[in-house]
């Protein structure tokens, strides 16, 4: 029996949409405010969901602490009141469109998930604007 858990968390941050490689008015009508040269910032959502078979012995599919000290240490303490484009590594060459944060984020808890476990990350950048990835 498969079972889907999820955690959410929220962080703060700044973040500029642009392209060095463009031109201001290719990145201005692209972007357009998200292309602020002073950055602007959004309160983010984040939903972590994990799917996999309930241990038998524990009854979990994965320890709820577990999936939010990986949270913690993988999303908040490096994200959260930051410049997305000066202050993470991964948007040094990387736009941080919420497209691109949801798959940087996927990638950093994949690396701390069971693999036999399905994970699944939807991050909002407004209430009405938010994003999933499956690892597709």
């Amino acid at each position: 029996m498969r079972v889907t858990v999820s955690r959410s968390a929220h962080f703060n941050a700044a973040h500029r949409l642009y392209r060095k490689d463009w031109t201001d008015e290719q990145n201005n009508a692209v972007f357009g405010k998200c292309n602020n040269p002073n950055f602007h910032g959004h309160n983010y959502e984040l939903i972590v969901s994990v799917t996999g078979e309930i241990d038998k012995e524990t009854g979990y599919v994965i320890d709820i602490k577990i999936l939010k000290d990986i949270i913690t240490d993988e999303v908040e303490v490096p994200f959260d009141h930051k410049n997305l484009n000066l202050d993470v590594p991964e948007f040094a060459s990387l736009n941080p469109t919420a497209e691109n944060i949801v798959v940087v984020i996927w990638n950093r808890i994949r690396n701390r998930i069971n693999p036999d476990l399905d994970i699944e990350v939807t991050l909002y950048e407004t209430p009405r604007n938010f994003v999933t990835y499956k690892g597709d």
